[in-house]
């Protein structure tokens, strides 16, 4: 178990390299972003980034998860090359018609979904389209082969060539929106095409025989997973549009702020999401599977836990070094925090449906979650503003693992640590919520307690029971490993 467990967190690491430059250097530049762009024309940006990763999902046909899954049930490299090529050859037809039909009528849909005058970036959004939904077969590709040097320089060229690119638009071109727009899809394009040179000898043999690349079988498998995907995803796009179309873009600009704040606990989740299923279909033994999702599990609730609380305890800090018309932000990052957090633990499900090739089941639990999530942001938006819809999206996320886990159980029987898991919960809830609510919430010494009640969570954690001896040992020895890998 020690073997996978490090397997599944140097992987993740890779994977999060990109992820930690890419957030890490918005956090930076994101003041200079707030001083340059409005809060109507950043809750314009963020508002259709999030838009066309969801329309991504569609377009994508489930081929990701599909070829993830398929790649591991055939050692024959020249299958695999097939199925590589099959899933990049059909992604890229895809996407393309449905890009071009965009622009085509970028005019009526732009008016319809934003507003007068966003024509330009609704054309500028299909070519984000194209490039993101083909990037992320592109790292797909790297991701099954566990290839993580060539995933992290990747990444870190898409990082490297988009920020310089925006800041020279917002900041020297003043394009605003648009400028954030195209040097991000500007970027992932240059990127796409890099790493399809790298892979063009795999993909021109692969693509001599695309009718022996399985597919129909894929998309057997893939298609019932998009409307749970799109779903899933939904949750963070609904939240959005809704306070841009039912409120304001400057309350959907505030509330994207807040998710640039909160995007930790995203960077984690997101090399959780990529390392997780490459690992978990890898494993051919049932029941050596079912013993390491349960250990996963409680190991992801720890980890993401202690992020989500401090989070919670720091978010004011965060929020202050923006302008002060940003301030109203913090508000909703706890809960946006939360809600990653859930979305992670709700992929630990998705990969049990999948082991079985049951992913039909991941449809009622996706269309729970749509379902809570729209009634509670009617409900806890009046109230709360955009705490309240950050609130809904953590309560939809609960309520979609609450029915996968019901509609999985049977499928594939794992036995979930609940006592442990529930000590996890309790002391979290016990040192965030009112750490929030009741320790001073500015200056120095605000701070400093703060911080005491966050480093309060392992010895209280100890207290309760949750670690013993053993564990702490094979903790030790797991951390040593990693860092002497890492080092060679």
């Amino acid at each position: 178990m020690l073997a996978y467990l490090k397997r599944l967190v140097t992987a993740g690491l890779a994977y999060q390299a990109g992820d930690i430059l890419s957030k890490g250097a918005a956090l930076v530049t994101l003041p200079l972003y707030t001083h340059y762009v409005s809060r109507t024309q950043y809750g314009y940006a963020e508002a259709l980034l999030t838009g066309v990763i969801l329309v991504s999902i569609v377009l994508r046909l489930g081929i990701g998860e599909a070829f993830i899954r398929f790649y591991y049930d055939d050692e024959d490299l020249a299958r695999r090359d097939r199925i590589a090529a099959g899933a990049v050859v059909l992604c890229a037809a895809t996407t393309a018609v449905a890009a071009l039909a965009g622009v085509a009528f970028a005019g009526p849909l732009a008016r319809a979904l934003l507003g007068p005058g966003s024509t330009t970036l609704f054309q500028i959004s299909m070519l984000g389209i194209w490039a993101f939904t083909n990037l992320e077969i592109a790292y797909a590709l790297l991701r099954a082969d566990e290839r993580k040097r060539a995933y992290i320089r990747a990444s870190v060229a898409d990082v490297s060539l988009s920020i310089p690119l925006m800041v020279w638009l917002v900041v020297f071109e003043h394009d605003q929106a648009r400028g954030l727009l195209l040097g991000n899809y500007a970027a992932s394009t240059a990127i796409l095409f890099g790493l399809w040179w790298a892979e063009r000898a795999r993909l021109r043999r692969g693509a001599r025989s695309l009718r022996d690349a399985g597919m129909r079988a894929m998309l057997d498998f893939g298609l019932p997973t998009v409307p749970a995907d799109a779903a899933v995803y939904a949750l963070q796009v609904a939240d959005r549009w809704y306070l841009l179309r039912a409120y304001s873009a400057t309350a959907a600009g505030l509330y994207a702020i807040a998710a640039k704040l909160a995007t930790v606990v995203f960077v984690f989740v997101r090399g959780f999401q990529y390392a997780w299923p490459p690992l978990a279909y890898s494993i051919e033994d049932d029941s050596v599977a079912a013993r390491l999702y349960a250990m996963v599990t409680t190991y992801y609730v720890l980890a993401t836990g202690i992020v989500v609380a401090g989070v919670a305890l720091f978010a004011r800090w965060g929020v202050r070094i923006l302008d002060h018309a940003y301030f109203g932000a913090y508000r909703a990052i706890p809960w946006l925090a939360l809600g990653w957090s859930l979305y992670g633990l709700y992929l630990i499900f998705v990969v049990i449906s999948g082991r079985v090739r049951r992913t039909r089941r991941n449809v009622p639990a996706a269309l729970v979650g749509v379902g809570v999530n729209i009634g509670c942001l009617f409900g806890l938006v009046p109230v709360f503003g955009i705490a309240g819809a950050g609130l809904a999206l953590a309560i939809a996320y609960a309520a979609m693992i609450v029915a996968i886990h019901l509609l999985t159980r049977r499928l594939f029987e794992v036995r979930f640590e609940w006592g442990r898991l529930t000590r996890l919960v309790l002391v979290f809830g016990a040192v965030a919520v009112p750490g929030d609510a009741f320790l001073p919430s500015h200056g120095l010494g605000g701070f400093l307690l703060r911080g005491v009640a966050w480093c309060a969570i392992f010895p209280l954690l100890r207290v309760a029971g949750f670690f013993n001896q053993a564990e702490l040992q094979r903790a030790a020895a797991l951390g040593i490993s990693i860092l002497r890998a890492r080092r060679r």
